[in-house]
């Protein structure tokens, strides 16, 4: 039996469910192959790297959903969703960033709409929809915390933690609320492994005359990627990298520069914790190979036990 890869449920002989189809669109049956296989998507990347606002080590694709023709089609302006294929040097980004997401999700991080696809070849390529495109082809306000630093691609990871919180404070509606965020979403990375999460991976948005931080994107597990990881967290925390401990979380940076509650800190760790049982679930019915999903759990076995979750 078939696993839906958007929605992860059960499709019998089907690629996709007919649930999963819809969160596509209303209008959508069927899905047929991507028509590139996971070099073509590369190859086409590279080609049109200049002609797209969206880069990144990772292969992208801006592409919109053409209903019509039953698949998504590649577009260079006012693409709808983000194709990532298959890396010819890491292997299952697609699948380890999707699963990601989804555990993202389960303890509150708002994430974009996604899931994966399948490719002419059979790989399974990521998809993402969009979050800074509302109506026809209405670019939303957005800045990444690079280009409000001053930094670029080649410093984006000379910065630390604390500024971060500088720049929410004094930019963001309501600071509070998004350095809680902030604060579940350093928790998160450091608990799955993403040591990739640099400035130009966060974003502030404005909407509906709100500046707020922007729906959590690129978040995958890099250390089982990297097999050896130099680092735990991309930006410095209390003057490190490597080797953080809980009350580097928790007393230096919640209470010291968040200023949150006590209560507020408690709520997050404790949906964490709650939510662990469900990301085991979830690594178990994944798409990654079984190597990777053990890898995957021994890890956040690791890391719960540093924050004494």
């Amino acid at each position: 039996m078939n696993r839906c890869p958007i929605i992860y449920e059960n499709c019998g002989n089907d690629k996709y469910s007919q649930k999963g189809l819809k969160k596509l669109s209303p209008k959508l049956e069927t899905l047929l192959d991507f028509p590139y296989s996971a070099e073509e998507q590369r190859r086409q990347a590279a080609e049109r790297t200049k002609k797209m606002s969206i880069q990144g080590i990772q292969p992208k694709l801006s592409t919109i959903l053409n209903t019509t023709e039953k698949t998504f089609e590649i577009v260079d302006i006012n693409g709808k969703y983000i194709l990532k294929p298959q890396h010819h040097i890491y292997p299952e980004l697609p699948e380890n960033e999707d699963l990601t997401m989804r555990m993202a999700e389960t303890i509150g991080i708002e994430i974009p709409f996604h899931g994966l696809i399948y490719s002419k070849d059979e790989s399974l390529t990521y998809f993402i929809k969009r979050f800074d495109r509302i109506g026809r082809n209405k670019k939303v306000a957005l800045e990444d915390f690079a280009q409000l630093a001053g930094k670029n691609r080649d410093t984006k990871y000379n910065f630390t933690m604390e500024k971060i919180v500088n720049i929410i404070d004094e930019k963001c509606t309501f600071p509070a609320i998004d350095n809680l965020k902030l604060f579940r979403l350093l928790i998160f990375n450091f608990l799955i492994g993403n040591e990739d999460m640099h400035l130009k991976n966060y974003s502030l948005i404005t909407r509906n005359d709100k500046i707020e931080l922007f729906p959590a994107y690129d978040l995958l597990n890099t250390t089982i990627t990297l097999n050896i990881a130099e680092e735990e967290i991309a930006l410095y925390l209390n003057g490190k990298k490597n080797n953080l401990k809980r009350q580097d979380f928790i007393e230096y940076f919640a209470f010291e520069h968040l200023k949150l509650t006590e209560k507020s800190i408690n709520n997050v760790l404790n949906k964490i914790s709650k939510s662990i049982p469900v990301w085991i679930k979830l690594i178990d019915f994944c798409f990654l190979s079984d190597k990777m999903k053990q890898k995957y759990l021994e890890l956040i076995e690791k890391r719960r036990k540093i924050l004494n979750l």
